[in-house]
């Protein structure tokens, strides 16, 4: 079938991105296959007590700090041996939890420093990279603030320092609140798949690896030798590993070495981390990639799979586009199954690539226990599906270059189910990425209907997983968010503005819900009003062009005209007459249209068809006129049906359309700014003190 211009840009846009899509997703399974065919062959040795130096790097963590403090404290291991520096870079109340904290554990002869470098620059690499002008110990282990390490912890990772080429040993993440929530639980088990999948397939064979800026152990001599810590991506970790790499140095993760940290429990934290992350992947792409391809001693599977990891957050935009896409797709009746129209073969491919490889994969990892695992797929998957979003704008950030600004993911202390969070400090509003949500989520309910009223049911489930995503990730962002302020500054004046804040706060939450029923509603009512009556029509050519009985196709051309004279009806679709005030044009695509998708002219060529199978009727059907007679009718409809086809995507984009969104986005921005404003407002009062 032939595409006009639009839809057929379209779908090599969706293709493209299935294409890339299945890549990247194959290569998974290509790494959960190495990760059990490659076994563990982990040596120890001897290596006595080597000198060690623990970095603390900590910025505005009052609530987990000193945890971390006095687990890193309580380590077995030799004091005299045993260096920890705190690198404080806060500006609250943490500095003086620290000073305290630090100064009591000096007195029991412990070697320990409160560094304060007075400047936040470079972020938290600027202050491993400082700590390191003093750091005169063999090895040199990290740790970030929500981290718990067990007593055993350097006995047991220290000996894996067994051969001369090994730079760093990683550690796996454990989850001390796993079960907080649906979301810590999808966390969780995300983390898991790149820890026991990515990073066990890489560290037992020759491929590249990465440092995860935590839980792990390098030697000095290998972070100088790798050219130290740079600033110039939010991911100084992974930018470290594989810097070090290239020089030679051999990375090791320890799956049975498990450190317990806190993940974060609030939805806009959760994608603050996602955020850095994905931005800083990209970033390391376009910094690293070109001289991992041009070096000879890499192999040329490790240069495939750095391409792969530096570059896996492409994914994501590329799942938005196929959101997009999909629909417009399905109301221009593209065929999309993957072999003809067996919708079986389709859904069965998508489960076959997805949820059914990822519960083989889980019960390999998790063995007994895989079935309770198996059961939080389905909230990892709407859970990574909503957070396409906002790590597609990081993406497009770290490719336009944006200034970095390394925004730490706030933590509480939060280990117990009942324990709340949510009147404690740093909690994070939500963003403007929380308004592109919302619209992609409307788009989504609309994308639902187009597949039901096109006769595609079977992409139901994969627009509605999206969906769910978008709507699921936008509402924990708003409902995740207060306004409450640090406890300990809070006067009757104060008071009555934080007040005045969450009752802002409410009344746009209101608005926003009813913004976004409404905005549902009209999207709902203008593809019956406008895009419906086309899916009839094409129905009903389908029915011309595949009878043979005139009076079948004489009721089909009548319910086409029925559906016409609504068309036609419709004040919104640009008109033109003569200068006999005649209409000769009724067009949808109002900037360079054609005759193709005028009305006007579709009409008269149903009036035409009408008048000849009036005559057609009156013959025999054995007549050579008979039969010419249907060729035309036939002709006519497979011409009036690519006609309808090329005028089905304007009616979307009309000039009604585009000012409702556009008064839509507005009244969205405009709530917003509210919040944005209502904000500020009280942060200036916390900072003056009045």
């Amino acid at each position: 079938m032939a595409f006009n211009p639009f839809t057929a840009f379209v779908f090599d846009l969706f293709i493209l991105s299935a294409i890339i899509i299945t890549a990247y997703t194959c290569n998974f399974y290509y790494l959960a296959f190495l990760s059990r065919k490659r076994k563990d062959v982990l040596t120890v040795a001897d290596l006595g007590t080597p000198s060690i130096t623990i970095q603390l790097p900590i910025y505005n963590e009052k609530y987990v700090a000193k945890r971390l403090v006095d687990s890193v404290c309580n380590l077995d291991y030799p004091q005299d041996k045993m260096r920890i520096m705190v690198l404080d870079d806060s500006d609250d109340d943490t500095v003086e939890l620290l000073a305290n904290t630090v100064n009591d554990y000096k007195k029991k002869g412990f070697h320990i420093e409160h560094v304060r470098r007075g400047t936040r620059k470079g972020y938290k690499a600027g202050a491993l990279k400082y700590a390191m002008q003093s750091t005169d110990t063999e090895l040199v282990a990290i740790f970030d603030a929500d981290f718990i390490p067990p007593t055993w912890f350097l006995k047991r990772a220290i000996p894996h320092f067994s051969k001369p080429n090994i730079g760093l040993v990683q550690c796996r993440w454990g989850h001390v609140n796993e079960n907080y929530s649906a979301i810590t639980q999808a966390q969780a088990l995300s983390l898991d798949f790149h820890f026991l999948i990515e990073q066990k397939a890489k560290s037992n064979s020759h491929l590249f690896m990465n440092f995860n800026g935590t839980a792990g152990i390098w030697k000095r001599d290998c972070i100088e030798d790798a050219g130290g810590w740079h600033t110039a991506t939010l991911v100084e970790d992974l930018d470290l590993s594989y810097r070090a790499q290239m020089k030679g140095w051999k990375c090791l993760f320890l799956p049975d070495i498990v450190v317990d940290a806190e993940l974060p429990v609030q939805m806009n934290a959760a994608k603050r981390q996602q955020f850095r992350w994905a931005k800083g992947s990209i970033q390391c792409a376009i910094k690293l990639l070109t001289d991992i391809t041009i070096k000879r001693k890499i192999a040329i599977e490790a240069k495939v799979q750095a391409f792969i990891q530096l570059t896996r957050h492409v994914v994501f935009p590329l799942m938005l586009i196929q959101f997009l896409a999909l629909p417009i797709l399905l109301a221009g009746e593209v065929n999309l199954y993957v072999i003809s129209f067996l919708p079986a073969i389709t859904i069965a491919t998508y489960l076959a690539m997805g949820p059914g490889a990822y519960i083989m994969i889980i019960h390999s990892m998790y063995h007994k226990s895989w079935k309770s695992k198996a059961k939080i797929l389905p909230t990892l998957l709407v859970y990574n599906a909503g957070m396409s979003v906002n790590n597609t704008v990081a993406v497009f950030d770290a490719v336009l270059g944006k200034k970095n600004e390394f925004l730490r993911t706030p933590k509480y202390g939060v280990l117990k189910t009942k324990d709340d969070w949510k009147n404690n400090a740093y909690n994070l509003p939500f963003s403007q990425v929380t308004l592109l949500e919302i619209f992609f989520g409307v788009y989504g309910v609309l994308g639902i209907f187009v597949s039901i009223f096109s006769n595609n049911p079977i992409f139901v489930p994969i627009i509605a997983l999206q969906t769910i995503g978008f709507f699921y990730i936008a509402y924990l962002s708003l409902s995740h968010t207060r306004f409450k302020r640090n406890k300990s500054s809070v006067d009757r004046v104060l008071t009555k503005k934080e007040k005045m804040a969450n009752r802002v706060y409410k009344l746009s939450m209101i608005g926003i819900v009813g913004i976004i029923v409404f905005g549902g509603f009209m999207a709902i009512y203008g593809y019956s009003v406008d895009i419906y009556p086309l899916d009839r029509i094409r129905g009903n050519l389908d029915g011309i062009i595949a009878s043979s009985d005139p009076d079948a196709i004489r009721a089909h051309l009548v319910a086409i005209q029925a559906d016409m004279d609504g068309i036609m009806a419709n004040d919104l679709i640009p008109e033109k007459t003569n200068a006999d005030g005649e209409l000769i044009s009724k067009n949808p695509v109002w900037l360079f249209s054609t005759e193709s998708t005028n009305f006007v002219r579709i009409q008269d060529n149903l009036d035409t068809m009408l008048a000849s199978i009036d005559k057609i009727s009156t013959v025999p059907k054995d007549s050579s006129a008979y039969h010419t007679g249907m060729l035309d009718v036939n002709d006519r409809a497979l011409l009036i049906q690519t006609n309808i086809m090329d005028a089905t995507p304007y009616m979307y984009v009309s000039v009604a359309n585009m000012m409702f969104s556009t008064i839509w986005i507005a009244a969205l921005l405009g709530i917003f700014a509210a919040l944005k404003r209502k904000k500020e407002q009280l942060k200036k009062v916390d900072e003056s003190g009045i």
